[in-house]
């Protein structure tokens, strides 16, 4: 049985191969990660420069491209057969709420999910005040959730992202399945001069707030618990079809030129007045 390991913060990351060797328990091993870190690239592939794969020792191949791209590569010019699971990680940070929607970790298992693998994402709360992480802890649970995967799979089209919080292992209160929240940033973007006087910036920001919803994976996380969310494919917002149907009429009916000016000098005469 064989399992590809993958993530975004790069190949001679720790804890990439921290997860890689927690997992040899389960099957055989094979690793496919970028060159370098790819952290926020998202979804994103690689379409208008070449790929290279380069092998760095038996069974562990890295990629000059994201994380999609090593997936891709992996099931189709790397592994001799399909893996029975991909799993990514182990990130630096979580990765929760709206932060599935940038990560490359995230990114790499709904890639998996896609090409119909059962895939996991996990990730790892950052230490306090600097301190190092614990992959140790975020992989032991790792080959909890893939063994329970591997027997009982998943749902249809759905991954699983897991994020465990800056603890001891004694001290992680156990496992909550749980929904993906809102976050909010103060100052998120921070803008700064270089020595030339020229404006630059960084997209950065302190996250300050969360929106909680009934079991919020930042709540779990925040106290104690290992949060493992079902992420599905499918983004379509069923509740707002039947309000968007009503828009058909407005958007198939034709407007002449004429009436549509009018409408456009209408509309702006009534914003000149709320200025």
């Amino acid at each position: 049985m064989k399992i590809l390991v993958t993530n975004d913060d790069g190949i001679d990351s720790p804890g990439l191969h921290a997860l890689a060797q927690a997992l040899r328990v389960l099957g055989d091993v094979w690793v496919v990660a970028p060159d370098r870190e790819r952290t926020a690239v998202a979804h994103a592939l690689t379409l208008h420069k070449p790929l290279r794969l380069n092998r760095v020792k038996r069974q562990v191949f890295s990629v000059n491209g994201t994380p999609s791209d090593c997936v891709n590569l992996a099931l189709k010019k790397v592994l001799p057969s399909s893996p029975a699971l991909i799993v990514s990680g182990i990130n630096r940070g979580v990765n929760l709420g709206d932060d599935v929607t940038y990560s490359g970790t995230v990114s790499a298992a709904l890639e998996g999910t896609i090409l119909g693998i059962p895939s996991i994402a996990v990730s790892q709360e950052s230490g306090q005040g600097g301190a190092a992480f614990r992959f140790g802890v975020a992989a032991a649970y790792a080959v909890r959730v893939a063994r329970v995967v591997l027997i009982h799979g998943l749902p249809a089209e759905t991954l699983a992202n897991v994020n465990v919080p800056d603890l001891p292992k004694s001290r992680i209160k156990g496992v909550k399945v749980t929904s993906l929240s809102r976050r909010w940033f103060h100052d998120p973007i921070v803008e700064k001069v270089d020595p030339h006087g020229r404006k630059y910036y960084w997209i950065a920001g302190t996250r300050v707030s969360w929106e909680r919803r009934k079991d919020a994976d930042h709540e779990a996380v925040r106290r104690g618990f290992v949060s493992v969310t079902p992420i599905h494919l499918d983004i379509t917002n069923y509740g707002a079809l039947d309000q968007l149907r009503q828009w058909e009429p407005l958007l198939t009916r034709q407007t002449s030129p004429k009436r549509t000016a009018k409408k456009s000098a209408g509309v702006k005469a009534v914003l000149r007045g709320r200025g």
